[in-house]
């Protein structure tokens, strides 16, 4: 018994032995007749053979009733000639019969005329219209190859015909009356105007050609601050709250204020944009809400958070600002003042300040490289911070202390040169004279900054990293022909 079912055993194995070893092979033989196929398939026709033209002849051959389609899976098998480089497609039922085998070449050789092939509609890939009787068959994968799909007659100009191109356009322009000066003006131009040579020999400089840094969005510069100085009129304080709306504060408080930020904004390391938004809210704020003493720097640290979460990538917490006050104010006091700003100004965060100016028009101011980048960007910033602290300054709109600025920064710097350009006037779109009453009320400010009870911001432009600007001298007085209106 036990003998019996040994051998039957023995005999099954050898079975299936024999049947494994069979699929097997014709596995190996599938593999790699497919790896050929796809091989063959991979490989992209020559240039000079891209557009597969096919002969009459070749087209006559076929059926209308077959359906032409580039297919890579398999369908006759493939011989290899290793000492030639060839393979060799032999005949199959879905192939013609033909007298001579026809052979593939190498991808670096010539490829011959092809006999038309049907292939089965088994194939794997999309099959093409079958009333496709056009000259160019597709040999991408990714191609159709209907009537509508075809290339064009002319795709490259060469030399000869760009030279035919330049002609034609020089005939344009003179029928036109177009000169190549005006063209030439037109490309380094704001949208905005059109610019145009003064008699003196000033130009205006193009400060929006720089394409390539995209943080200066020199393509919508001027557009931007077109905006901007729309919008300033909208976003402004009261230019007298303390006098209509305030009882228990006067201008005095508010600069103690301002200057104790100006210090916790540079031990905290804030861009100078946070504390132009924290002053604006704080202005806005009072400008409808009245406000006691005990409470106005509550005001100020609520509206430095709300500031720092608008402008700062790592603002202080809520607690920081609890701490800095010497914990005069809970977290919750913070909170709810927050609250109240935020609500009050219906949530209208973004406002034009003179920082936001003073960056197009130091880059005018420097078109023209009469001062150090530095020096003339920190002198400014240090003039537009001292008018933070000054109640009366609130009765210039932002653009025009920034171009005050810049005036007033450029004659400390080079007093002895005319500080007003026509680039200057073009970008700010003020003259001398609308920046008079401004420019003498900054240099005013600059002028007695030395024996000020207020030294924060003096103490912050001494320093090195903002190159000693505080320490500039400033002269006595401006002379009256600097304000001289520009020609246009």
């Amino acid at each position: 018994m036990m003998t019996t079912q040994n051998r039957r055993s023995s005999v099954s194995s050898a079975v299936a032995k024999r049947q494994a070893m069979a699929a097997n092979s014709s596995g190996l033989e599938n593999n790699q007749t497919g790896k050929l196929n796809a091989g063959a398939a991979k490989k992209r026709p020559a240039l000079s053979n891209i557009s597969n033209h096919t002969t009459v002849s070749a087209r006559n051959s076929i059926s209308h009733s077959s359906k032409l389609a580039p297919c890579t899976s398999k369908i006759v098998s493939i011989k290899k000639n290793i000492s030639s480089g060839t393979a060799v497609l032999p005949a199959s039922s879905s192939v013609r019969p033909s007298s001579k085998p026809v052979s593939i070449q190498r991808s670096d050789a010539v490829v011959p005329k092809i006999t038309a092939i049907p292939l089965p509609a088994t194939c794997s890939m999309d099959i093409s219209p079958s009333h496709s009787d056009g000259s160019l068959v597709s040999m991408d994968e990714s191609m159709s190859t209907s009537d509508t799909v075809r290339s064009p007659e002319v795709e490259y100009i060469d030399d000869l015909e760009s030279a035919a191109v330049d002609s034609i356009e020089k005939k344009a322009c003179s029928t036109l009356y177009i000169s190549e000066h005006i063209k030439a003006a037109a490309a380094d131009i704001c949208k905005r105007d059109v610019l145009v040579d003064l008699e003196s020999g000033d130009k205006i400089v193009n400060i929006d050609n720089n394409l390539v840094d995209p943080q200066l969005c020199a393509t919508m510069a001027c557009d931007i601050y077109t905006h901007l100085r729309a919008s300033e009129a909208k976003k402004r304080p009261s230019t007298d709250f303390m006098a209509k709306v305030q009882k228990d504060i006067n201008p005095s408080m508010r600069a103690i204020l301002i200057d104790w930020l100006v210090e916790v904004a540079e031990e905290y390391r804030l861009v100078p944009d946070t504390l132009h938004l924290t002053i604006n809210y704080i202005d806005r704020y009072l400008s409808g809400n009245l406000m006691d003493r005990q409470r106005l720097q509550l005001l100020g640290v609520a509206c430095m958070m709300i500031a720092s979460k608008y402008e700062e990538i790592c603002a202080p917490q809520v607690e920081e600002f609890c701490y800095i006050t010497d914990n005069t104010y809970f977290k919750e006091e913070v909170l709810q003042m927050e609250s109240a700003v935020l609500n009050y100004l219906k949530f209208e965060m973004t406002a034009p300040t003179a920082k936001c100016f003073l960056r197009r028009f130091v880059r005018a101011a420097q078109g023209l490289n009469e001062v150090l980048s530095l020096q003339l960007e920190h002198l400014a910033s240090y003039i537009a911070e001292l008018s933070l602290l000054e109640y009366n300054m609130l009765c210039y709109a932002p653009s025009l202390i920034a171009a005050s600025a810049i005036f007033l920064a450029k004659y400390i710097l080079l007093p002895s040169v005319k500080p007003w350009n026509s680039t200057l006037r073009h970008y700010t779109l003020y003259q001398p004279s609308d920046l008079r009453d401004c420019v003498m009320a900054l240099h005013s400010l600059c002028c007695n900054n030395n024996n000020s009870s207020l030294p924060a911001v003096r103490e912050k432009y001494s320093q090195h990293k903002y190159k000693f600007v505080a320490k500039k001298y400033c002269p006595p007085t401006v002379p009256v022909e600097f304000f001289q209106n520009i020609s246009s």
